[in-house]
């Protein structure tokens, strides 16, 4: 299959970066399957496996669509009639009642669900570039995976429920000790670190130098691959039961609360869950090859010209409050 792959952004990824991470995964994987795979990026992308398209901006995105392509996989919503099979995988939330192309893809079944859809796919990595965990080393502090600066991320609340234990510790990955944007944040306890924006080899050890992912997001998460690498290195997960945590975290790999004292109380019981457990369950469900196969399932469903939501998705209920309910 001749697959082209649309992105409005630059990878590979630095930092962190979840979507670049996510649509350089998928490529590889189609390529290591027998497929051929394009890549249509902003400048500065480069890419090993596939080769690279930049976006022109004196044309429509349809005219950039190279002859002999069997579909296209938007990772944004195209505002153009597109002739050639697609699908858009639709990555993020949205907080009004615009219709959706009938051929989005969420990427969990409650992020599908709140749009009234039943289309998704689960964000898979390719956990060979993750290493192999030490599942057996002494561990010492929790972490916080995400931009701490958005506040639907909740490091506030993730800082208050290690503060509620005896002597936890906290690595925030993600976010600094004085931010200015956020209220003028200042965070002096010592048992709190910041790492600020972390990524590469710095952020795979940190993660498993950790006892556990402290993740009270205050939004409906479409999916969060904070909580399947922190699971990869046999961290728990310790969270808010919004969007997609609940489908993910099951009882054997983490908690889940509203509640801060509540949380402190599991994060104080961590040693309750298996390291093994945790790696290995995502190693068999959120694999880059499970995502990639869903994907190609999908991908045909375009080719032969059927619609992947009877009616186009549209979001059923309007968030009126700010952040989700934590205490």
């Amino acid at each position: 299959m001749n697959i082209l792959i649309a992105y409005e952004g630059v990878i590979p990824v630095a930092t962190y970066g979840g979507i670049e991470r996510v649509v350089w995964y998928l490529g590889k994987e189609l390529v290591k399957m027998g497929h051929q795979v394009t890549y249509l990026l902003h400048e500065g992308s480069s890419c090993d496996f596939a080769p690279v398209l930049f976006f022109d901006k004196s044309k429509k995105v349809s005219e950039q669509i190279p002859a002999g392509t069997d579909v296209v996989h938007f990772n944004f919503m195209p505002e153009e009639e597109i002739r050639t099979p697609y699908l858009f995988t639709m990555h993020g939330n949205c907080n009004d009642y615009r219709e959706f192309d009938s051929n989005t893809v969420f990427v969990s079944r409650n992020h599908a669900n709140r749009y009234g859809s039943d289309s998704f796919v689960y964000n898979g990595l390719d956990w060979d570039d993750y290493g192999k965990p030490d599942l057996t080393k002494n561990r010492n502090y929790f972490h916080f995976l995400g931009n701490a600066a958005w506040r639907v991320k909740n490091v506030k609340g993730a800082i208050n429920a290690i503060k509620q234990t005896r002597d936890e510790r906290l690595q925030v990955l993600g976010g600094q000790r004085f931010n200015f944007k956020m209220g003028m944040r200042f965070t002096f306890s010592p048992r709190i670190s910041f790492c600020g924006m972390v990524g590469g080899e710095e952020k795979l050890q940190l993660l498993n130098g950790s006892k556990g992912l402290v993740f009270p997001v205050r939004w409906h998460e479409p999916f969060g691959l904070a909580i399947t690498e922190s699971l990869y290195f046999g961290c728990p997960v310790f969270g808010t039961p919004y969007g997609s945590l609940p489908e993910i975290v099951n009882k054997e790999v983490g908690y889940l609360t509203t509640s801060t004292s509540d949380l402190a109380q599991a994060l104080e019981n961590s040693s309750s869950y298996s390291r093994s457990a945790c790696h290995q369950y995502v190693v068999d469900v959120f694999s880059a090859r499970k995502m990639a196969e869903a994907y190609l399932e999908k991908y045909q469903q375009v080719i032969e010209g059927k619609k992947l939501n009877a009616e186009p998705p549209r979001l059923k209920q309007v968030q009126t409050e700010k952040f989700l309910p934590w205490q």
